[in-house]
C-alpha cells in the first residue's frame, strides 16, 4: 500500500518514464476533443531515477502539439520551484496545535517507530512539533531518494523546464497548499494509522514501485486501476480526498479549457487517469470521447 501511496503523495509521488514505447504500444496518455481544440492528458509520477529520464514519444508528441502546459501546480512558480521555500509550506501545514507533540499523538507506539525511523537515518525527535502525515511524507521521500529518484528528472520537471525554454505558458490545477491541506485535514487517528502503515510497509516498496513502473510503461490502465482499487479499499480516508475528490475539482477546469482554441497538455499523476471517478471517468460522464493513445 506504501508504495502505492508514495506514487500518489510524491505527486506523491509520480510514475516514471522508461525508453520510448513502440508506436503500437499504449502509453498512459488519453485525448479529449474540443469544438476547436485537444486536450491530452499524461499519467505521471513526480520523481524518476537517472536511468529512467527519457520522455516517451508519445510525451513529446502532445508537449510539440499543446500550447499551454497545466499540471497539478505550476513547477514555475517561485513558491514552489524554490525546495527551501516549499518546505516551509508544508512544514507551517504540518505544525501540530499547541501543546500537543508526535510523541503525545503516537502514544505507546512512539518508541518503536522512533527505532524503526532510526534505521531509515532519521531521528524522531526533530519532527516533535509535526504531524504524523508529514513524518509518514518525510520518511516515504527519503526511502525513494536512498533508491535513486529524483524530483528535479521527474516527468513534470522534465516538460516544465522545457516549457519555460519554449516560452510555453504552464499553469497549476492548484496550489501546494491545497496538496498539504489534504493530508493536514485527516483527522490524528487516520494520520498515525498513515505513519504506522507506511513503517509496516517499506520492505515491499521495491517491489511495489517495480510493478508500477511496469503497467505505466506498457499503458496498462487496468493494472493501475487495479493498483489504486486495492489502496482506495485498504484506507478510503486518504484517497478519496487525494483522488476523487480533486478530480473532480479538475475536471470542472478541464472543461474550461475544451472551450478554448488552444491545445493543451495536462500532466498529473497516472492514478487519477485510470479506474470509476478518475479525471478520464468523469469526463466520460459528462459526454465527452475520452480516448486512450
Amino acid at each position: 500500500m506504501s508504495a502505492r501511496l508514495a506514487a500518489l503523495l510524491l505527486a506523491v509521488a509520480a510514475l516514471c518514464a522508461g525508453p520510448a514505447a513502440d508506436a503500437s504500444e499504449r502509453n498512459v496518455l488519453w485525448t479529449v476533443r474540443g469544438e476547436h481544440n485537444t486536450v491530452h492528458l499524461l499519467g505521471s509520477i513526480h520523481v524518476l531515477r537517472p536511468g529512467d529520464v527519457d520522455l516517451p514519444r508519445a510525451a513529446l508528441e502532445a508537449y510539440a502539439d499543446a500550447e499551454q502546459l497545466v499540471m497539478e501546480i505550476d513547477l514555475d512558480d517561485p513558491a514552489v520551484a524554490d525546495p527551501t521555500a516549499l518546505l516551509g509550506t508544508m512544514q507551517r501545514t504540518a505544525l501540530l496545535p499547541e501543546g500537543e507533540s508526535l510523541r503525545s499523538v503516537m502514544g505507546d507506539d512512539y518508541a518503536a517507530i522512533a527505532g524503526r525511523v532510526r534505521e531509515s537515518g532519521l531521528d524522531l525527535a526533530v519532527f516533535d512539533r509535526f504531524a504524523p502525515w508529514f513524518v509518514a511524507t518525510m520518511l516515504l521521500q527519503l526511502e525513494l531518494a536512498q533508491r535513486g529518484f529524483q524530483p528535479e528528472l521527474g516527468i513534470e520537471q522534465q516538460l516544465a523546464d522545457r516549457a519555460v525554454r519554449d516560452g510555453k505558458p504552464i499553469e497549476g490545477l492548484e496550489t501546494a497548499e491545497q496538496q498539504f491541506a489534504v493530508l493536514a485535514g485527516l483527522p490524528l487517528p487516520e494520520q498515525k494509522r498513515f505513519l504506522l502503515m507506511t513503517l509496516g510497509e517499506t520492505d515491499r516498496l521495491d517491489e511495489e514501485i517495480e510493478d508500477l513502473l511496469a503497467a505505466w510503461r506498457s499503458g496498462d490502465a487496468d493494472a493501475l486501476e487495479d493498483m489504486l482499487s486495492a489502496a482506495f479499499e485498504e484506507f478510503p480516508e486518504l484517497y478519496r480526498p487525494l483522488t476523487e475528490d480533486r478530480n473532480r475539482a479538475w475536471v470542472e477546469r478541464l472543461e474550461e479549457l475544451l472551450e478554448d482554441r488552444d491545445d493543451y497538455l495536462v500532466v498529473v499523476g497516472a492514478l487519477h487517469l485510470v479506474g470509476r471517478h478518475s479525471v478520464v471517468d468523469l469526463l466520460r460522464q459528462r459526454g465527452h470521447t475520452v480516448t486512450q493513445q
